[in-house]
């Protein structure tokens, strides 16, 4: 780390204990950071994100021994799940202790920790101290897309920070994989960036995807709607993703194609001028890695409609899907017309 940096870490670290709140990186997404025994501080993360003051932040720690100083009780699949991927892109909920008030997990009970992997994120939690720990949902607007490097927090927050550390773009670029537990049983809350198969491996098998609907617990990131653009985007099949293109285009739409697969139509041929194809990366660790990045890009760049391919049906794509589910504004499934075979089309005037 450069003494710049070093330098930079300290003074955010003041900031810190003075009441302030610090945007940071992390490998997963930017987080907005506040210190989590500081109520007015707390409190201007709500208001800075516009979010609802009953939906939870997520407590970053640096060290894993200070756990049960975070929890009231860490269930044995926990402890193994933290010494195999902490730190990194997984939180876990547990019964919070008497250091972590009801204002940071929205009025819960429980709370999500996690210990994140990145050098300054690190560096500025062990400048505040071990006593100490930061809340940090991620660095934007409540509902829209999570930025993921220091351009997106400051294009989107401005001054309303009080200072941004810029840690360069995010490695994993979604947020952490939300894990519950009912006893030993462990429970995906939220897919993220650690995948349902290494969370499998730890536990011999022990885990489950339940309805998030179903969960008594609130977890950041949840809502049906979220990560969205304000350009409406749409999430297709493979083979109707270019029908709904033209579909657009005949009713003089500019459409942007974010895909994973090389098209089968020439996206520049002439019969297809208002319409663009982007091509993603297609395996989905790196496509995940640049999914914001390209929504935020796109979401600027005077197009009427995001089409987004829909992911494979594959595990390793979970997050992706996830994500790409709750920034959409339409529902595939739920949507009707033959055009689209299956009887699925999308409603245009559902844009939520």
């Amino acid at each position: 780390m450069t003494p710049e940096m070093h330098s930079q870490i300290v003074a955010a670290a003041a900031q810190l204990r003075a009441g302030g709140v610090v945007a940071f990186p992390t490998e997963t997404v930017y987080g907005l950071g506040a210190d989590i025994s500081n109520p007015s501080a707390v409190r201007r993360i709500f208001e800075i994100k516009k979010r609802p003051i009953d939906h939870p932040l997520i407590v970053h720690f640096a060290d894993a021994a200070r756990l049960q100083y975070w929890a009231e009780e860490v269930p044995e699949a926990a402890w193994r799940l933290a010494e195999c991927f902490w730190p990194g892109p997984l939180t876990l909920i547990l019964p919070r202790s008497c250091h972590v008030p009801s204002s940071v997990t929205g009025g819960q009970d429980m709370v999500g920790l996690r210990i994140p992997d990145h050098p300054i994120a690190l560096a500025l939690l062990n400048e505040l101290g071990s006593e100490k720990a930061l809340a940090a949902p991620s660095a934007n607007r409540f509902g829209r897309i999570s930025p993921t490097t220091a351009a997106h927090v400051r294009e989107e927050l401005g001054h309303a920070v009080d200072m941004i550390l810029d840690g360069g773009a995010c490695a994993v670029g979604l947020e952490s994989t939300i894990v519950g537990f009912s006893g030993q049983t462990a429970t995906i809350l939220r897919p993220g960036g650690v995948s349902l198969a290494a969370l499998a491996e730890v536990l011999n098998g022990k885990i489950v995807l339940p309805q998030v609907k179903n969960s008594t617990v609130r977890v950041p990131g949840a809502l049906v709607s979220h990560y969205a653009p304000l350009t409406p985007l749409e999430v297709w099949p493979t083979k109707i993703l270019w029908q709904r293109a033209h579909k657009l285009e005949a009713q003089g739409r500019r459409v942007m194609i974010i895909g994973w697969s090389e098209p089968e139509p020439d996206p520049v041929s002439p019969e297809n001028k208002n319409i663009a194809y982007f091509l993603m990366p297609c395996k989905a660790a790196a496509y995940g890695s640049r999914l914001y990045a390209i929504l935020r890009r796109f979401d600027h760049g005077r197009f009427d409609y995001l089409l987004a391919e829909a992911p494979p049906d594959d595990p390793a794509w979970l997050a992706v899907a996830d994500r790409l589910q709750r920034a959409s504004h339409t529902s595939f499934d739920k949507l009707q017309d033959d055009d689209y075979g299956k009887g699925n089309t999308p409603d245009e005037n559902r844009h939520e």
